[in-house]
């Protein structure tokens, strides 16, 4: 039953943190990284421990399930549910560190990467590490008893929780950590939850039955990855049970993996690692298929390796469509069926050069691999990043049918897995007829296997189970583990008594028994689950609705499926210490609404539950406003994993909105940039008179709705436009090429004086320079939503520029925004033989970085032509750079000058997006960005040190918060050309 409104806002009267039950987060919070989708009460985020018992009083008083969560990158369905979701990120510290135990203690909150980065300075890490661990959080980690591919070295988090301190159902606080036989019995002496708990362990542990039937039951112990339930054959071996056992009693054995079913914990301490061996290297060895693979794997380990990975074809075909790892896959030789991945780490280059060769030479003996290409340094990262993105990648698959978290997680020991693999996968090809993507683990005895179901039709919802069956037998023949590292869920809880058969099972329900008499912490998960096929995400029920668009979504199969593109693997929930750029202001707000993910999942239901009735669909309030956020980087495009175009998406919406409800004002106004600045055109002076006093500024601000603290920026007193008509061209124009300049309205009437410098170096360096016969980019319209407007403008765009762009003479632009344009938007906003020609324009359409080093590189351009003084730049990339081309050109660009280091700011959005940055509600969420990365580094730059970027938008944010002047790249390639 819906508990009313009155009652959260009673708990948010009583909490540090805050309680959340409108309809737009409790869609956003129905669904994680796995198939399920269920609208819970409400979410709550309590920020330190009494809030956590606060909430807890509340369960018990209104009889409401909880359910924690983490980063919500679930597969199995554990966050998903219809009572109270607590999301824990807000309590995010770190509470202490011992380094001369190896100890950390951290609330749930922090992410394991970012704990990892405070620890080095202390020789340590803690070491399970997940492909999620840019975002993954202890608490989910400890809950899932996450491992990770190191885990031949460091095993799961399981082995590596000490201590944890925190609630039980009843709201009393406990702590368990390891415990003498007689601080044991005394523990069960008592009267309250906790000794009853302790009572429980001890009547079903104690009891020689009762460990005969885990020994036999349970996954062999020879597994190390063993999820299944609840972890009795882990608690059993304690010296309270077995006098002579070398470890003690520890509660913390059950907890990890019980997925906050038994337990609501707010600290852990975990025991680290030393950091590993200073020299790595990977072995990546080729097959021709996966079964081949498996027969390496054996030989691997026995070199003591830290990871032995598998990659499959289909990961690596997925990889030939995602941007971002096209680049990564430079160390693939055609198309093998399968990759194994050997990391190898020593304390010398010679003893890992040694055993690097050893390894391929004991392959090759054993007729084991085609191709042994080994890696080193930086190109190390890239393979691993590869890796990590299969589950995304994956779900870039065109069309219904993608491959499911169903069997995704089974382990057996490693000597039965090629057997057990090939067995698996005639059960897929011969029952089924289902081809299967195969990756992760092989050193482990784990392969994540995922099946192709289309789970929009009840087909496809049979097959989901009726594989999910076989495979649930097929791993108990070889009594392996259905959960290696994801746990149960309510995906695998369903077959835990085939499992473990009735009596170990009946084990596990007493336990949960024991510690939550009354199933309010995160019910229906692990036991008494309901059936695996309950509240999906998707539903046969219906057809997938289709909606007219003005952006191409052919590649997706239409504008629901390039939202349903978004699976939930979370990549958008990274910081800004992790790189890249994704998402800008998740990185500032640290809450699950300004994630890519949260937009996509409520823009797919929207669109799903509207049955194709555009004025249902497109005027929803709500994803308007999950869309406020967004600052269309196009980071999204790139660096999700499943290529979620979220600035796509937004612009597409957001027309459709303006076509129901009408336009905002401030809207059309910055949309219509070009208008405007025609007019102020016609009197500079007045325009730089007003926006230079600083009173009359800020009533301009006021009236256009920008935050009175942003600078306007100040008119030239002619556009590029009427400078170039006067222009007379330099005697060596011509000499070596010709282009084509792109002068968008920026350049035109902002950046006059980047433009000018553009033309004088291009032609000093011998090319002759013509302006391109278009004068408007239709980037401002397309920001503000006005798709259509946008529309008309690129393809009146591309009918002035066919058949004059070409290789030979390309469209060379000085900002990124309006260039890049016509690599992405104009080709899939350009309609019947227009599209053609965006097509073929696209590959010439250039930016100056791109284009100058190019020419360097085919010897037109030397750096005999610039100064040979010295000088630091330090750069900043712009988000369309980033996301659609690549920075690399900027600084092979600007290192042109033989002595001019150029050093990569590592930032991300620099906040300002166009008009974003200028907008009252806006501007301080912009500042919060750029002081993530970029004003620190601009700050910290020596005093002679050059700040660049190719942005215009990013220049005006650098000298708005850093208050330094930055320049264009072409600025700073004119002032150091010297005269031939």
């Amino acid at each position: 039953m819906l508990l009313p409104q009155s009652v959260f806002a009673e708990l948010d009267n009583h909490l540090h943190g805050q309680v959340d039950a409108t309809s737009l987060i409790r869609r956003i919070y129905a669904t994680d990284a796995s198939e399920y989708q269920e609208m819970p009460q409400a979410v709550v985020f309590p920020h330190c421990d009494e809030d956590v018992q606060t909430i807890i009083q509340f369960s018990m008083a209104q009889r409401c399930p909880l359910i924690p969560r983490g980063a919500g990158t679930s597969l199995a369905g554990q966050v998903v549910g219809n009572g109270l979701v607590v999301d824990f990120s807000a309590m995010s510290k770190v509470l202490g560190v011992d380094d001369q135990l190896r100890r950390v203690r951290v609330q749930p909150g922090v992410v394991r990467n970012e704990l990892n980065r405070l620890l080095e300075p202390y020789g340590m890490l803690f070491g399970p590490e997940t492909s999620t661990a840019n975002r993954a959080m202890i608490g989910g980690m400890v809950g899932n008893n996450s491992c990770g591919s190191n885990s031949v070295v460091y095993g799961s988090v399981r082995d590596h929780l000490m201590r944890c301190r925190g609630f039980l159902s009843d709201g009393s606080e406990v702590e368990f950590g390891p415990i003498t036989a007689e601080d044991f019995e005394k523990k069960c002496s008592g009267n309250d939850l906790e000794s009853e708990i302790y009572r429980t362990c001890r009547a079903l542990l104690a009891d020689s039955h009762n460990r005969q039937l885990i020994s036999d039951h349970y996954p062999k112990a020879s597994i190390p990855r063993r999820n299944t339930g609840y972890a009795l054959d882990r608690l059993m071996d304690a010296d309270v049970f077995v006098p002579d056992a070398e470890e003690p009693f520890n509660m913390c054995r059950l907890i990890a993996g019980s997925e906050g079913t038994l337990f609501f914990g707010v600290e852990y301490e975990l025991s680290c690692e030393p950091l590993p061996p200073a020299h790595s290297a990977l072995l990546c060895v080729h097959f021709e298929s996966v079964g081949q693979s498996l027969q390496s794997v054996g030989i691997s380990l026995g070199y003591q390796p830290s990871a032995v990975e598998l990659i499959d074809r289909h990961i690596l075909e997925a990889t030939k469509r995602n941007r971002e790892h096209i680049q990564n896959r430079f160390f693939v030789q055609g198309d093998p069926g399968a990759i194994i991945v050997v990391e190898i780490r020593r304390d010398s280059e010679e003893t890992l050069t040694t055993d690097v060769e050893g390894l391929i030479a004991d392959l090759k003996a054993a007729d084991l691999g085609y191709h042994f290409p080994v890696l080193r340094g930086v190109e190390q990262s890239k393979v691993w990043e590869l890796r990590r993105a299969g589950q995304g990648l994956m779900n870039n698959v065109p069309g219904d049918a993608k491959p499911r978290e169903v069997v995704e997680d089974t382990a057996v020991d490693v000597a039965d897995l090629p057997a057990y693999i090939e067995e698996f996968d005639r059960i897929m090809r011969e029952k089924h007829e289902i081809d299967c993507v195969y990756y992760a683990h092989a050193g482990s005895g784990e392969l994540h296997t995922r099946p192709l179901f289309n789970l929009k039709t009840e087909d496809g919802v049979k097959k989901f189970r009726s594989v999910a069956e076989d495979i649930a037998a097929l791993v108990r023949k070889y009594q392996g583990s259905l959960s290696g590292e994801h746990g149960d869920g309510r995906l695998r809880g369903e077959f835990i008594p085939l499992m473990v058969g009735e009596e170990c099972y009946e084990m596990m329900r007493r336990v949960k028994q024991a510690f939550d008499p009354d199933n309010r912490f995160n019910p229906g998960k692990i036991v008494d689950s309901p059936p695996m096929d309950t509240q999906l995400r998707y539903s046969p029920e219906h057809e997938t609705p289709e909606y007219e668009t003005l952006f191409d979504y052919s590649d997706s199969h239409g504008l629901l499926r390039a939202a349903e593109r978004c699976n939930g693997s979370g990549d958008c929930r990274k910081s800004h210490l992790a790189g890249g750029t994704m998402c800008p202001s998740y990185m500032v707000s640290r809450r699950e609404k300004e994630t890519t993910r949260a937009r996509a999942n409520l823009m797919r239901q929207v669109l799903t539950e509207s049955d194709g009735n555009a004025l249902k669909a497109f005027g929803d309030d709500e994803v308007q406003e999950v869309l406020d956020l967004c600052l269309s980087c196009k980071a999204c495009k790139t660096e999700c994993p499943s290529n979620v175009d979220m600035a796509k998406l937004k612009a597409e919406f957001t027309q459709h909105y303006y076509d129901i409800h009408e336009a905002p004002a401030r809207a059309k106004r910055i949309a219509n940039f070009v208008g405007g600045q025609r007019i102020a055109h016609v009197a500079p002076w007045f325009w730089n008179w007003i926006v230079g006093n600083e009173p009359l500024r800020q009533g301009f601000n006021f009236l256009m709705g920008f935050h009175p603290d942003r600078s306007i920026p100040r008119l030239p007193g002619q556009t590029l436009r009427s400078w170039f008509k006067w222009h007379r061209a330099h005697e060596n124009a011509g000499s070596v090429g010709e282009v084509w300049l792109f002068n968008d309205e920026f350049t035109n009437y902002l950046d006059v004086s980047i433009g000018i410098q553009a033309v004088e170096l291009l032609e000093r360096l011998g090319y002759r320079v013509e302006l391109a016969p278009i004068s408007e980019s239709g980037r401002t319209w397309l920001s503000k939503g006005f798709v259509r407007r946008a529309q008309e403008i690129i393809e009146s765009n591309l009918d002035a520029l066919a058949g004059k762009v070409s290789e030979e003479k390309p469209l060379v632009g000085i900002e990124p925004s309006a260039v890049l344009t016509y690599r992405d938007d104009a080709i899939e906003l350009a309609r019947g033989d227009r599209r053609a020609i965006a097509e073929s324009l696209a590959p010439q359409c250039l930016l100056f970085e791109e284009f100058f080093a190019a020419e360097a590189e085919r010897g037109n351009i030397s750096e005999e032509s610039f100064t040979h003084r010295s000088a630091t730049i330090r750069f900043h990339g712009h988000c369309f750079q980033k996301a659609l081309a690549r920075a690399t050109p900027s600084i092979e660009t600007l290192s042109l000058p033989k002595n001019y280091e150029v050093v990569l700011i590592p930032s991300g959005c620099c906040g300002m997006a166009g008009s974003f940055g200028y907008e009252h509600e806006h501007y301080q969420l912009s500042m919060k960005v750029a002081e993530l990365v970029l004003l620190p580094a601009v700050r910290a730059a020596g005093h002679d040190d050059i700040i660049a970027a190719a942005g215009t938008s990013c220049r005006h944010q650098i000298l708005d918060g850093g208050a330094v002047v930055a320049k264009h790249p072409i600025e700073i390639l004119r002032e150091a050309w010297i005269p031939s």
